[in-house]
């Protein structure tokens, strides 16, 4: 019994994105998000930029999240001022109007590097290690770990 394996060739990430797909689409929107968020912080107050989130675009509103409803109180009021400055954008004309929720809202926050530690001793051995071995791949991987030890300050 065998088995016919249909072969895919590989395609570019490039040309996935910019195809009508799922993902493509996804991207794009991705993009168009941004966009206007970054348009609208900038002409926002200074004290409010960083509590202002555009959530997402559906059926001709733009949804504006934050986490105090204060926020919000004030975009309500300048509504008309951010869809002028909304439209300027390519993509954003059809933009009607704002859909505004209060949500608790986390700022991405990236992962935290962990490092490992190396004392002085411990590289110190690993240098002389290195110094006596033979094997040169082995050598340039113990001179790689000695370099992350502290330098003697007597050197």
């Amino acid at each position: 019994m065998s088995i016919k394996v249909k072969r895919s060739r590989a395609q570019p990430i490039t040309q996935l994105l910019t195809k009508s797909g799922s993902a493509g689409q996804l991207m794009r929107q991705s993009r168009l998000i941004d966009q206007a968020q970054r348009h609208l912080r900038a002409h926002l107050p200074e004290a409010m930029r960083e509590h202002i989130f555009v959530g997402g675009f559906r059926e001709g509103r733009l949804t504006l999240i934050s986490g105090q409803a204060s926020w919000l109180t004030w975009l309500r009021y300048e509504q008309p001022r951010l869809l002028v400055l909304l439209h300027q954008l390519p993509g954003f004309e059809s933009v009607t109007g704002f859909t505004l929720k209060v949500r608790p809202v986390r700022p991405i926050e990236s992962p935290k590097r962990y490092t490992r530690t190396l004392s002085e001793n411990a590289g110190k051995t690993l240098a002389e290690c290195a110094k006596d071995t033979d094997n040169p791949s082995l050598k340039n991987a113990l001179e790689r770990l000695a370099a992350h030890a502290p330098k003697h300050s007597d050197e």
